[in-house]
Formats: structure tokens, sequence, C-alpha cells
């Protein structure tokens, strides 16, 4: 079946019975999705909200974020998706700044979510909750009472995200919104993200299975129901669950953390080879650096299907690489896409040559702004071109190469050392399940290097096993990049989308050894 009307308000309206959402639960279709959406965005107008004001979620990965999303999209409201693992301060903290003036949160979060709303000065009027929960309103009940028809003013939103505040507290990174409606805003976001990573409008089923309330996952999710795919959503990664979901619905793209290629390359081979995953097209990954090695057993796994690209909330993708341009370029992020420079800097602001190792900057990012923070706004930019602080280097050819964030960066005797390499090596080893390298401060060294390593399942930790990482780092690793310290960990504070915050591992390891 082809898409008739490309975008999702037009499919809604002339392939109406086209799947929008195949799981969990019954399965949805663009004009079942589309009355709801309607429904909510007059309720919320009901509620007060108006263009320019901020929608807040705190839910977990279930169908109702698509709706809010969508609702979000075309009633001029800044979504504000949060975390539902942050503790109720954090929460709280992200509502206030945000100046949400509604929430949609479900029963699971609505404890923590409560005082969090009460601190930040929601109404208890403009409480939603998905599911019964206790002092909230229901958005069935809410929808039940709402029109289907398309709200009277309809123009874009946008979705406003914080940054994970590994360097301090969070900021929503905010961009401008135009008065144009949502069919021109999803064009644009077609053309540009969707031709930069070479989605196309059709027959296509996306796997939506890291938290929808990071960037990557919702912009995925955001351009399927755009071009017409289906989506299946799931609660959270399993890793044999997720293979078991691909083939179930014949899943051809999805976005994936390079933590779940990991876990998946854990299972059994006889689990691993149990699925037909024929149907993958295109899985992309960003978010944190994968080993060379990873990703070359998943890619002899799935065959050449792993997109990979390089970007951030603030910037968007920047640089992309092909599953063929990985695999002629083993180790590179991409190289930049159109419309978009991408220079190396050093502390000085002067560009480096290709080879050599400094601060990534690109232009070409969508106008933002941190909500509330113009010197930090200020701080990240070199004239038009933007950095996360992430390190890397250029070939000759435009090729990127990534290091590492210039705040995890360890110099040991005045050589620059890179954790993720170090983590890189170290993760290759089947007796790992998660791995921290940090630098600690050394007299001599000035900082020396310390592994923290999770033990995979059934493992034993102790000398023996650390004689054998370290052994297994020999051939893999100059010597002066050796672990000085190799220690074991029940568990190692990873986000959901993948991300290791090695300044909250290095504050704690630090406490533990004055302690």
């Amino acid at each position: 079946m082809g898409v008739e009307g490309v975008g999702f308000y037009e499919i809604a309206q002339h392939s109406p019975d086209r799947p929008a959402v195949l799981a969990p639960g019954v399965p949805v279709t663009y004009g079942e999705l589309h009355g709801e959406v309607n429904r909510l965005s007059n309720a919320l107008s009901g509620l007060g909200l108006v263009p320019g004001d901020a929608l807040a979620t705190v839910l977990g990965n279930r169908p109702e974020f698509l709706t809010v999303l969508m609702a979000a999209m075309q009633s001029g409201l800044y979504l504000v998706p949060v975390s539902r693992h942050l503790t109720a301060p954090e929460i709280g903290y992200v509502l206030a700044d945000s100046g949400a003036k509604a929430v949609v949160t479900e029963s699971a979060c609505a404890a923590a979510v409560t005082g969090a709303a009460a601190e930040a000065g929601i109404p208890a009027e403009s409480r939603v909750s998905v599911d019964l929960a206790e002092g909230y309103r229901s958005m069935a009940g809410l929808c039940a009472a709402g029109s289907a028809a398309p709200p009277d003013k309809r123009r874009m939103g946008s979705v406003m995200l914080y940054t994970s505040g590994t360097t301090g507290l969070p900021k929503g990174v905010r961009r401008p919104l135009f008065d144009i409606s949502p069919e021109r805003l999803f064009d644009i976001i077609r053309q540009s993200l969707g031709g930069r990573l070479g989605l196309e409008p059709g027959d296509e089923v996306h796997l939506a299975i890291a938290p929808l309330y990071h960037s990557a996952p919702c912009a995925h999710a955001m351009l399927a129901l755009t071009l017409g795919h289906s989506v299946v959503v799931a609660s959270r990664f399993q890793p044999e669950q997720a293979l078991e979901l691909i083939q179930r619905h014949g899943v051809t793209n999805a976005f994936m953390v390079p933590t779940m290629f990991h876990r998946m390359l854990a299972l059994p081979e006889d689990a691993r080879a149990r699925y037909d995953l024929s149907s993958l097209r295109q899985v992309y990954h960003s978010a944190a650096p994968v080993p060379v090695e990873t990703k070359q057993r998943m890619m002899d796994w799935w065959g050449p299907v792993l997109y990979e690209y390089y970007g951030s909330t603030e910037s968007g993708p920047v640089v992309v690489a092909t599953p063929h341009d990985w695999l002629a370029r083993p180790g590179t992020v991409g190289r930049a896409v159109d419309g978009v420079q991408v220079k190396i800097l050093d502390p000085a602001g002067d560009e480096l040559p290709p080879g050599e190792t400094g601060l990534i900057y690109a232009s070409g990012q969508p106008g933002f702004e941190y909500h509330g923070d113009p010197e930090k706004t200020a701080s990240t930019m070199c004239g038009d071109f933007y950095t996360p602080g992430d390190l890397g280097h250029l070939d000759e050819d435009g090729w990127l190469y990534m290091s590492d964030r210039r705040a995890d960066l360890i110099i040991s005797g005045g050589v620059n050392i890179y954790p993720a390499e170090i983590e890189a090596a170290l993760l290759q080893h089947p007796a790992v399940a998660d791995v921290a390298v940090i630098g600690v401060p050394d007299e001599d060294w000035g900082q020396s290097v310390v592994a923290l390593v999770e033990p995979a399942d059934g493992t034993v930790p102790g000398d023996a096993l650390a004689a054998d990482l370290l052994a297994h780092c020999g051939p893999r690793l100059a010597r002066l990049k050796h672990p000085r310290r190799l220690e074991f960990r029940a568990s190692l504070p990873r986000t959901p989308s993948g991300k290791l915050s090695r300044g909250r591992v290095r504050d704690t390891y630090l406490a533990e050894q004055q302690g």
C-alpha cells in the first residue's frame, strides 16, 4: 500500500485506515490517532494553554506519548519530555524552569510528579494521567469530552528537550516558533532530517525501543509518523524481546544506542539465531561511541544496515555514515551532511589541520538557545559554529572520528588519554558487561587511569579476572593507556539513552576513596 498524501495529517485525511501504531495493545490507524490528537489539542486549549506555552510529559514508552507529541506539534506548544527516572526534585526543576502549564504522566510516576507539579505551580486541573492515578485527570476522559475536529487555530509546535546535565543543571534547548502550519513544519522535517538520514515515505515499520523522552528516539518516532510508517512502541529494551519484535512486526527501521548492541551480542548463539531479522533495512545509532569490533560484529550478524550519525540535541545530525561508508573507514562517525560545515578548533579557536584532535564545531544547526541562559548559549558558539564539547579529528577527506568529551579527557604524564578508547578495548572481553574509565589525581603523573568494570552475569570478579583483563589490554592498547587500577562494580550509572556520566562516576569514586 502506497502513501497517499505524504505527512501525518494528510495521510490521516486521505488514508485513514493506514496502520499508525502496531503495538502494544490494539493496532491504531492514522485516522484514529489523528482523531485522538485533535481531541487532546482541543482539551489542552480548554485548559488554557496557548501557543508558546510549555506542556510537559513524564512518561515511559507508550503510544500515548505519540498522541501528546502530535497534539503539541499542531497546537503551537513546546513539548517538554521529562525522564521518568528522575527524582521528584529533578522533575520539579524541569517543570519550573520550563514554565510548564500542564503535565501528562502515568500512575507509575504519579507520586513523584505530584510534589514536583505542586512545587512548579501547575494547578491540579492541569495534571493529567494516561491511566488511573489518584489526584490526576484522566487523559481518556479529557479527550472524550473534546471534539475530534481539528483545532480552530493550528500552528507549529516544537520539542524542548533538556540536556543531560552531566556538567551542571540541565538546560532546555529552545527553538523559535513560527506562525506556520504543522504540515509545513513536517514538510521541512521530512526534507531535512529525513533526507539526511535517507528515510522515505512508504510501507515501513519503525521500532521505538529507546526512551522516547530523549532527543533522537523522539525525533525518529515523529519522523516515522510524518512518512506514513507504522510504529511499534516497546515499553523498554530487553535484548531477546527486541529481536522477537523485529521478527513479529517485520520492522524495517529503528534507532538504537550502542549499549543495546553490546547486550544483544551477549545473548547465547542459539538465541541470536532463533529470529528472522531480514526485514531490517536501516538501524540508526548515535548518542555514544561504539567500539569498532562491536559494530563489525553487528554488521556480520545483521548485514550492512547500521547507519551512524553524530550530532546533539542542539544541532541535530551534522555528519552521517552509511554502512558502506563505515565499512570503508571503520571508526568514522560520518561526513558532514548537505548544508553543514565541520571544523576542528584548538582552545584558542584556531582551526586544526586533518589528523589533529580538538573540539568539534559544526555550522548549519537550527537556531536554538538554552532557555533562560544566554551566557551558556554564547559559550558554545564560535561565530556561526556550535560545539557540544566533544573532541575529535577529521581525515584528509573530511570524515569525522570522535575521541571523547573534553571534560572526560585524562592527561597522564603530559599525554592525552581518551577513556572511550580503553572502554572499547575492555568491552570486547566476554567477562565485561559494562565499563567506565576515569582519571583520578596522581602525584607523579597528574592523573592516573582507573577502570571500573561491571562483570557479565556468571562471572566471578577478583584478582584473577583483573589480571586477565589487563592481559587482554596488552595487544590492544599502548602501555601508557593501561588502567593503573581496575575495580569491579555491581552496576554503573548509564542513562537509558546509553550515555555514561563519567563525571558522576568519578565524583562517587573519589568520595569512596576519601571515606
